[in-house]
């Protein structure tokens, strides 16, 4: 099998005879060029904290359907978005149905012990809100879909073996460390629970050390992968973690979602070429099959007493390491996340211009558009508001549109303030005109927040997406100033059909 270079970061005396597990703090890596002390400044993230509704609504364009990256349905009523904090910090909120907590106290201590846990092999809770009946999470936001869809509905290449065993590695690792901090309770433990970071490095979802809320179910997946002692008590332990960590790795040497009876029985009869993936052909030796197979099968006995810990489980998992000196993206035949650059993508005249900050050309194009994206923005009048603010509202608009016209920056700003200062209407593109006349008046962070606010109202506005990243520029916001640029060239094509 040849030389394996990958090291356990800490003396055998890490492991305590006294954990329930023999965990204490385990840190496996593989020998690479990055070092751990560059990838520990990569990874500085804010302490947990406590967001306000409204910060979240317009961090997900309002809870925006286009913003949706999973819901769960009638078992799992809640829904997680994707959104950005300031229009920086890429996060995943999820929003839990409003049966859900009703207890406030227990959700926040749940919160706030869960974001205390901070380490590379998770998904980490950056924070939560909790106002009135509304219950939401913060979490990082992973941009490499989950391990379900790598495994079950892959597109162009399924995931290669030395991937695969990194995948488990990594997972005992994540596992191994919220033991070590006291949280040796994992729920629903899945493919759908394990998310691909920038690099594409797995990465161990938060969500599941939260304590249960009154709505769902620990186990939301089929009860054929339950473990056996819940099924008895309704009561999940340590071992239970381990039983589906188990079903895991059949998945993960399957590429299919095994039950776990199901695969024990083929175990027995030796019928081993009915559970590896046929795409793993060439790349796994019978001996590394074997190996693999017989640590699923004792993860799953039927004793949880029998089950083996999570120390020999990484044990297990380090000695059969392959490719260690390759990224995780190369591995999984992706681009590096910081290594996007704008040449990768097609970007439309007000795109190009935005990436220069080309704020000339910018006027242009937004004056040469004029009011036509406002078309269809919902804008609900009273009778009292057209007899006593319609005016002044209408006049404050055309004194705005004829200062920005005539590029008199700081008057724009001035009527187009006193127009969004009434409240009448919501008009994304006056808050894109003056987003652009804060930017022309170097005020880059008020401009942020207004293209911010456009979004806001209009989600799927590749205009606010594009002025948010000349903003960003502006800021020395680099790399998110890209992020934005590639954002709105995505939904830009979209809506062309290309």
């Amino acid at each position: 099998m040849g030389a394996r270079p990958w090291r356990l970061l800490c003396c055998c005396c890490c492991f305590r005879e006294s954990d329930r597990t023999g965990v204490d703090d385990v840190k496996l890596r593989p020998d690479s060029a990055d070092g751990e002390e560059a990838a520990a400044d990569r990874y500085a993230l804010p302490p947990f904290q406590e967001f306000t509704f409204q910060q979240l609504r317009l961090a997900t364009a309002g809870f925006a359907a286009e913003h949706i990256i999973s819901e769960g349905g009638d078992k799992a009523p809640n829904v997680v978005y994707k959104g950005k904090i300031d229009a920086q910090r890429r996060i995943a909120v999820k929003r839990f149905h409003r049966n859900a907590w009703p207890d406030a106290r227990q959700f926040l201590e749940e919160a706030k012990s869960v974001g205390q846990l901070r380490n590379k092999r998770l998904v980490n809770l950056l924070g939560c809100c909790c106002e009135a009946d509304e219950r939401l999470l913060v979490a990082e936001y992973m941009p490499n879909d989950t391990l379900a869809k790598h495994l079950f509905h892959w597109e162009s290449q399924a995931m290669v073996w030395p991937m695969r065993l990194r995948v488990l590695l990594y997972l005992v690792d994540a596992l191994g460390y919220c033991i070590s901090m006291g949280r040796d309770l994992y729920h629903d433990l899945n493919a759908y629970r394990v998310l691909f970071d920038d690099d594409c490095n797995p990465r161990l979802s938060c969500f599941g050390l939260m304590k249960n809320s009154r709505d769902g179910k620990i186990y939301s997946t089929n009860l054929a992968f339950t473990p056996p002692e819940y099924m008895r008590t309704g009561r999940i332990t340590p071992e239970s973690v381990i039983y589906s960590f188990g079903t895991l790795l059949l998945d993960v040497l399957s590429g299919k979602h095994i039950p776990p009876s199901h695969a024990l029985d083929l175990i027995r009869d030796r019928n081993f070429s009915m559970l590896i993936d046929s795409c793993l052909e060439g790349q796994i030796s019978n001996e590394e099959g074997t190996e693999l197979l017989r640590l699923s099968s004792r993860c799953l006995h039927y004793e949880p007493r029998e089950r083996p810990n999570v120390r020999s489980l990484v044990l297990a998992l380090v000695s059969l390491q392959k490719d260690v000196e390759s990224p995780s993206y190369d591995l999984m035949d992706k681009p590096r996340g910081d290594a996007f650059n704008l040449q990768s993508i097609h970007l439309s005249p007000l795109a190009e211009a935005c990436s220069r900050k080309d704020l000339t050309a910018i006027h242009e194009i937004l004056e040469s558009a004029g009011y036509k994206d406002d078309e269809g923005t919902a804008n609900e009048l009273s009778f009292q508001m057209w007899t006593n603010q319609m005016q002044t509202t209408i006049d404050s608009k055309k004194k705005g549109d004829s200062a920005f016209r005539q590029k008199d920056f700081s008057m724009a700003i001035d009527c187009y303030s006193q127009f969004i200062d009434v409240g009448t209407m919501n008009s994304p593109t006056i808050y894109a005109r003056r987003c652009l006349s804060y930017l022309m008046d170097d005020k880059p962070q008020q401009a942020l927040n207004d293209a911010v606010q456009a979004l806001a109202i209009f989600p799927t506005w590749p205009t606010a997406f594009y002025l948010q990243a000349a903003a960003l520029f502006s800021l020395g916001k680099e790399k998110e100033a890209r992020e934005a640029l590639k954002d709105g060239s995505a939904i830009e094509t979209r809506s062309k059909g290309h």
